[in-house]
């Protein structure tokens, strides 16, 4: 949830990446298609490996039965955002220059820039914070969960069960974040004039 003190820290933080040259506003905006293409190869990939992977048929047509790409599906979907992000902050001519965290200065400049002067509603920030909170931590998951199955595969009934429950919460999880892409990106899009 995006809370006022996350505003605030948010605002402190991208007023000190401001004062650092980190984010600024003597962009060219040069870049913005590009990252529109980015953007837009990379919700297709998260729509396409959806519908592969909740496709029985489609898997085995492609040869692939036991293929599941839900992960990728949450990650191309958040990336899909953060591209979208920066069209936008490159088409309103603001530059990102960053070795370090580049998600997080992004994120901080859509709140300075864009929400705080009322351009974008809180909830499209939620939904850009949810969707990278929720590509880092399923990865994580992701690894654990596969130790803990490399550990526990004598049990097969079990490691079986444990399996599809993790399919079922990790499709959800997939979808939502291709809906938040959507809408994210379809909101976005009209707010970027090339």
């Amino acid at each position: 949830m995006l809370d006022e003190k996350s505003i605030k820290q948010a605002k402190y933080n991208a007023e000190q990446l401001i004062r650092e040259g980190k984010i600024s506003k003597d962009s060219e905006g040069r870049y913005a298609r590009f990252f529109l293409k980015n953007s837009q190869d990379s919700f297709n990939t998260a729509k396409l490996l959806f519908l592969v992977s909740s496709d029985k048929n489609k898997k085995i047509e492609l040869g692939y039965p036991n293929f599941n790409g839900y992960l990728w599906v949450i990650n191309s979907s958040y990336y899909s955002m953060f591209y979208m992000a920066r069209a936008l902050l490159e088409n309103s001519r603001i530059k990102i220059i960053t070795d370090q965290s580049i998600h997080s200065t992004v994120y901080f400049a859509l709140i300075y820039y864009f929400y705080l002067t009322g351009k974008i509603e809180k909830s499209l920030i939620e939904e850009f914070k949810n969707a990278n909170i929720d590509s880092t931590d399923i990865l994580g998951k992701e690894k654990a969960k596969e130790l803990m199955q490399d550990y526990h595969n004598e049990k097969e009934k079990r490691g079986r069960f444990t399996y599809e429950m993790g399919e079922i919460a990790m499709q959800n999880k997939a979808k939502t974040s291709l809906e938040r892409a959507m809408n994210f990106n379809e909101k976005i899009r009209t707010m970027i004039r090339l």
